[in-house]
């Protein structure tokens, strides 16, 4: 069964600040982690991968142990200033009345099973970020398994507009992020396919859909800071549309800037 959202909020295509690479605007703290009208769909979704496939969407690396325990208590303490979330001692009560145990032990599978939006946890190792831990329910056109360990410039590899220039601008963009002040972007993918988890290798990519395919993919990616460890996260809060879900102006822009093949 498709999990989909009723509407597209932001249509990065549409904002010139958006459009040139990497597209890093500021963010509001408070708004971090969202809770869209797909909330309880794909809540049950994570909740099944989480159950079923632990090894398929979750990773952390030895020495992120520190990492990962931070980023649990920030999201934590996130969750308690949000009214849609009782968070107690023990349990967290999620906006779509599920019950989570809290594990502390396993921070990062228990934070998918909280929030949307995937999380990726990038620490500076022999001079680069380097993926160190993540708990990835929806990835997109990627596995874990083979970017797990890597640094940025090697996870982007395939990405044929990750080029030189680009690639020293993100990374100063990680080198630069201050506590307190995060960032966000977003991009927009044509699917087929509504399916969220929707892993691909690097060796079989995800082949381009031809014509108009109907449905939208769009990713909410945010940036911020761990006070403590000095680590990076890596949100990823993940939208799919029917193509008829958005506004007129929405598909006029897009249809503009990205026809489709």
């Amino acid at each position: 069964m498709a999990v989909l959202q009723s509407r597209l909020d932001f249509a990065p295509w549409a904002d010139p600040r958006h459009r040139r690479l990497p597209g890093i605007q500021p963010l509001d703290p408070e708004v971090w982690l969202a809770v869209d009208d797909a909330f309880a769909g794909q809540m049950a979704l994570r909740d099944q991968l989480i159950a079923c496939r632990p090894q398929d969407v979750h990773a952390l690396l030895p020495g992120a142990e520190p990492a990962a325990d931070e980023l649990y208590a920030e999201v934590l303490g996130h969750l308690r200033r949000d009214a849609r979330y009782r968070v107690g001692a023990d349990v967290v009560e999620r906006p779509d009345g599920v019950t989570v145990a809290l594990e502390r032990d396993r921070p990062l599978l228990t934070l998918g099973r909280l929030v949307q939006a995937d999380l990726c946890l990038m620490e500076t190792r022999g001079g680069e970020h380097v993926l160190t831990g993540a708990i990835l329910c929806f990835p997109a056109g990627w596995r874990l398994d083979e970017k797990i360990g890597r640094p940025l410039r090697r996870i982007h590899a395939p990405v044929p507009d990750y080029d030189g220039p680009l690639a020293a601008r993100v990374q100063r963009l990680f080198d630069g992020i201050q506590p307190g002040r995060p960032l966000w972007r977003a991009n927009v993918l044509r699917y087929a396919a509504p399916d969220l988890y929707a892993p691909h290798s690097e060796a079989a990519p995800r082949p381009k859909p031809a014509g108009q395919p109907p449905y939208l993919r769009s990713e909410r990616q945010c940036l911020l800071r761990l006070p403590l460890t000095r680590a990076v996260v890596f949100s990823i809060h993940t939208v799919v549309v029917r193509h008829e879900a958005l506004t007129p102006e929405q598909a006029e822009a897009l249809d503009r800037l990205h026809p489709a093949a």
